[in-house]
């Protein structure tokens, strides 16, 4: 018996926050290297450079730096993600044509996908904001760019709210929702298209193949992900980051400005430890959702 939309709601928005607490304990040290080398992209030679000299200066918390937030983020984005997604496959089939719960072709779940990723955008950007700050926080310190660092979640919130007010922590909004868009229409259609390969090729239902090929679907929608909207995320992170220091311009004249006075390679700069990050982390991502999901699922089947 299928579960009431209320409950499958509920079902969709507990597993995406499972899947997300997973994403974050496994790849956050990588995320904090990538938003380092975004951000001040001359400053290190390259990923193992910033890995080292994180470790060195801060410590291992250093690398773990904007965890809570991170988590929020997280937690945030993929709960409601995934709990969007499932109202959107409905869309997609009412729009479509077909029936209440008829299986849609990788190509629509892709679809489906890059509309609720509108949605999740909306709580990510505040929590992202607050991520990226805190990552970076020691080089704009160690800069000169700032008089004052701050170094917990509390104290970057309260200086977001007195200089900006509410509406400063939708900074990069425009951007996040630019990236998502076209970067979770490559994710699930990525992830679902390697699900049916796997599926076919062991002759069982995508549901039944197995942890590893779940882990590497999710690593390479990841991957899909990263490759296609990598600039957009890169001046996303300067948007949210330099906008500590004052008035930060917005996405295309942003985009502008580091590629007339740093070049296109700027606009990569972190790409490294972020392909290396995107196979546990997405996988772990999936995993956990794919998981929580069925298991939740089958108090309904019973």
């Amino acid at each position: 018996m299928a579960p009431h939309p209320v409950v499958q709601a509920i079902i969709d928005l507990s597993a995406g926050a499972i899947g997300g607490t997973a994403c974050v304990f496994s790849g956050q040290p990588l995320d904090t290297a990538k938003v380092k080398m975004q951000t001040f992209p001359t400053l290190y030679r390259g990923f193992v450079h910033c890995f080292v000299s994180t470790y060195r200066q801060v410590g291992l918390r250093g690398l773990y730096q904007g965890t809570t937030p991170a988590l929020m983020a997280n937690i945030a984005e993929n709960s409601v993600l995934f709990m969007c997604y499932g109202f959107c496959q409905e869309v997609v089939r009412f729009i479509s044509g077909q029936e209440k719960g008829a299986a849609l072709s990788d190509v629509q779940k892709a679809c489906a996908g890059s509309v609720a990723s509108v949605f999740s955008s909306l709580v990510l950007c505040p929590t992202e904001l607050v991520k990226c700050r805190l990552q970076a926080m020691h080089e704009m310190a160690a800069s000169g760019k700032i008089a004052h660092s701050q170094n917990t979640v509390w104290s970057v919130m309260k200086s977001i709210m007195h200089n900006d007010g509410p509406a400063g922590f939708f900074q990069g909004l425009t951007t996040t929702i630019a990236r998502e868009v076209p970067g979770y229409f490559c994710f699930f259609g990525a992830y679902e298209l390697c699900r049916s390969l796997f599926a076919e090729y062991m002759h069982c239902g995508k549901d039944d193949i197995g942890v590893a090929p779940i882990v590497f679907s999710g690593g390479l929608g990841g991957a899909c992900l990263w490759l296609v909207v990598y600039p957009m995320d890169c001046v996303k992170s300067r948007i949210q980051v330099m906008s500590m220091t004052g008035k930060q311009s917005g996405f295309f004249k942003t985009f502008m400005h580091i590629f007339r006075t740093e070049g296109a390679r700027a606009l990569y700069s972190g790409l490294t430890p972020t392909m290396i990050r995107t196979f546990p982390a997405n996988g772990a991502l999936f995993l956990g959702y794919e998981a929580s999901r069925k298991i939740m699922m089958e108090q309904f089947d019973s």
